[in-house]
C-alpha cells in the first residue's frame, strides 16, 4: 500500500501469497542540490499467515525505481510500433536512466534523445547511455517529442510537451504524475490518440494526466484500457496511430516484487 497527502488510494493486495507489504516511499526533488538522490523509502514485509514482521528492506527507494522502470518499458514495448526505434526520454534523473536502459533489452534502439532542464545533465546521461553503446544526444522538447516512442520521467506541473509536437504512429508513456497537482502530458494528446491505457483506472482520473485530460473534455472517463490486457496479446494499431500509456504505479505490484526479492534472500 502506498498514499501521499490529498491522494485517494487505496490498499492493493495479490490474493493467494504468503506475504503481504507496506511501504514508504518519499520523493524530495531540492535533494540532488545537496548531493543526496531525490528518492527514499523502504518495504516491510509482513506475514499474511501470522501477522509477524519476515524482512525490512532497506532498498532507499530502488525497488519503487525498478518496479517502475519494469512497468514503463514492458508498456511502451507492447504499445509502440514494431519498427518504432527512437525513443526520446524527458528527464534525466534515475528513471529516465532506468527506463531507457530496460526497454533497449526489450526492442533494439537506434537513437536516445534526452530533455532536460539541464543541459549538463542532458549531457552527462547522454555519456552513460553511450557507455552502454546506446547512440544518445541532447535534444529541445520539439525534437524530442516527434521521436517514435516517449518517455516522461519529470516532476512537472504543466505538460512537458506540445501534443501537435507527436507525430503519426508514434507511442507516448508517461510516468510522472503520481500527484494531482503534477501534469506531463497534454490533455490534446489524450485527444488525438487511438489507444489509452492505464495501469490503474480510478487511480489515474484521481491524480493522472488522464484524468487531467478528462476533466478537460478531450476525452471520455470510459475512454482508457487497463494496461495489462494489452500485455497479453499484440496491440492492434494502424502505422499511423498515436497510442498513450499512463502509469502511477500499483502497490500490487510493490507487493509482488517484495516477496519475489525475499525468496531470493530467503536461504
Amino acid at each position: 500500500m502506498q498514499t501521499w497527502p490529498g491522494q485517494r488510494r487505496g490498499p492493493e493486495w495479490v490474493t493467494d501469497t504468503p506475504d503481504f507489504t507496506v511501504k514508504i516511499a518519499t520523493g524530495f526533488y531540492r535533494n540532488p542540490a545537496a548531493g543526496l538522490p531525490t528518492n527514499h523509502g523502504l518495504v516491510c514485509v509482513v506475514s499474511a499467515r501470522t501477522g509477524q514482521i519476515r524482512a525490512i528492506l532497506d532498498d532507499q527507494g530502488l525497488l519503487t525505481a525498478w518496479r517502475t522502470a519494469a512497468a514503463g518499458a514492458l508498456a511502451t514495448h507492447a504499445m509502440a510500433r514494431p519498427d518504432a526505434a527512437t525513443l526520446a526520454v524527458f528527464g534525466t534523473g534515475e528513471q529516465a536512466r532506468l527506463q531507457v536502459e530496460w526497454l533497449a533489452r526489450l526492442r533494439p534502439i537506434d537513437t536516445v534523445l534526452v530533455h532536460g532542464r539541464s543541459q549538463d545533465r542532458a549531457r552527462s546521461l547522454c555519456a552513460e547511455f553511450d557507455a552502454l553503446g546506446l547512440h544518445a544526444r541532447p535534444a529541445s522538447a520539439g525534437e524530442a517529442a516527434a521521436a517514435d516512442m516517449v518517455l516522461t520521467t519529470t516532476p512537472a506541473t504543466a505538460p512537458v510537451l506540445q501534443a501537435g509536437d507527436v507525430r503519426a504512429g508514434a507511442h507516448v508513456t508517461g510516468i510522472g504524475t503520481d500527484m494531482p497537482h503534477k501534469n506531463e502530458l497534454p490533455p490534446a494528446l489524450f485527444a488525438r490518440a487511438a489507444l489509452i491505457a492505464t495501469d490503474d483506472h480510478q487511480q489515474r482520473l484521481d491524480h493522472g494526466d488522464f484524468g487531467h485530460a478528462v476533466r478537460a473534455g478531450t476525452t471520455t472517463d470510459t475512454g482508457d484500457t487497463p494496461v495489462g490486457l494489452l500485455l497479453d496479446r499484440p496491440v492492434e494499431r494502424t502505422d499511423g496511430a498515436i497510442t498513450v500509456a499512463d502509469l502511477t504505479g500499483l502497490g500490487a505490484l510493490d507487493a509482488a516484487l517484495a516477496s519475489a526479492v525475499l525468496r531470493e534472500l530467503a536461504p
